[in-house]
């Protein structure tokens, strides 16, 4: 290949040759696959206010996870036109990865590693870690690939596993193997055929069945009447929340109520009781409300700005 065929984006040389062989790859596995801007990890399709319903797109915009293919022509025709990193839409290709991330700061003792949180997760459940197709990431994590049971539409988590352990499914993708960004490459590791997402792990995953949402009842506490109306306005946020975005809007609504917790005009507990009981119910498992409520009040509790002020 000529020089000129090299095109560099960055400080990166892109060669687009083992691209399309790396998505050409994941679509012989029945992956479906779309591309990714060059040297990162975000989609290069059109967004919706760019649309200009032509194309695949006639009938309607189209999202990345809706034009995910694994047809080889279709392949052929994205990649000659840039040296694309390669996505897979996860959902569409029966596939549940888990992220094993490494803390950004891994000078930090504090900061889990994925690996080892999931590791003894794996111990605790009495199952060594699954021996499946995985990926070493860019940067410096793994992803482990499994194929997810017929019939079940598992959904993105955060933290529901464990500390440092994502997941990705529907509505969610992963970068290939043979992508490549600043920080280094997406590689393959050794390992067998992708194995069937264990029953154990899947019972985790599984969201709870969503409750009838009744009126909320707060516990009687002393607090400021402001602190509980707060909390009774932004449970109903999140009771109201529709599917897919139900994790953000725990988040957003206990970050809001968590400055009245640092007046102290409302007790913790009382706060992430009655956000639990909420998040549970429109069916978000126990340990992703547990793993969002902590979060959005430890960070809300850092940054809330004097009452006066606010």
């Amino acid at each position: 290949m000529s020089p000129s065929a090299i095109k560099r984006t960055g400080d990166i040389q892109h060669d687009p040759c083992p691209l399309l062989r790396a998505a050409l790859d994941a679509a012989e596995r029945g992956w479906h696959v779309f591309p990714l801007r060059p040297g990162t990890k975000r989609p290069a399709l059109h967004g919706e206010k760019a649309c200009t319903r032509t194309g695949p797109c006639v009938g309607g915009h189209r999202k990345w996870e809706q034009r995910a293919t694994t047809d080889p022509d279709r392949i052929r025709a994205a990649w000659s036109r840039a040296p694309f990193n390669v996505g897979i839409a996860t959902g569409p290709s029966r596939l549940v990865v888990v992220d094993l991330d490494v803390p950004k700061d891994k000078g930090s003792s504090d900061a889990p590693y994925g690996a080892a949180t999931f590791a003894a997760l794996c111990e605790r459940a009495g199952h060594p870690v699954p021996d499946t197709y995985r990926t070493r990431t860019a940067s410096g994590g793994t992803h482990l690939y499994f194929t997810a049971p017929h019939g079940v539409r598992l959904t993105n988590t955060a933290g529901t596993v464990a500390a440092s352990v994502d997941t990705r499914a529907w509505g969610g993708y992963v970068v290939a193997a043979g992508s490549t960004l600043p920080a280094g490459a997406y590689e393959a590791l050794c390992g067998p055929e992708t194995a069937v997402l264990p029953g154990w792990l899947h019972t985790i995953l599984q969201p709870a069945p969503a409750r009838p949402v009744g009126p909320l009842r707060l516990p009687a506490v002393d607090g400021s009447r402001a602190a509980l109306a707060a909390l009774e306005a932004e449970c109903a946020v999140v009771a109201a929340a529709p599917e897919g975005l139900r994790n953000v809007t725990l988040n957003r609504c206990a970050f809001k109520v968590g400055r009245f917790v640092a007046w102290g005009d409302l007790p913790r507990h009382v706060a992430e009781q009655a956000f639990q009981a909420v998040g549970e119910a429109v069916g978000l498992t126990a340990a992703e409300c547990r793993t969002t409520i902590r979060s959005a009040l430890d960070s809300s509790l850092r940054t809330a700005r004097p009452r006066e002020a606010a």
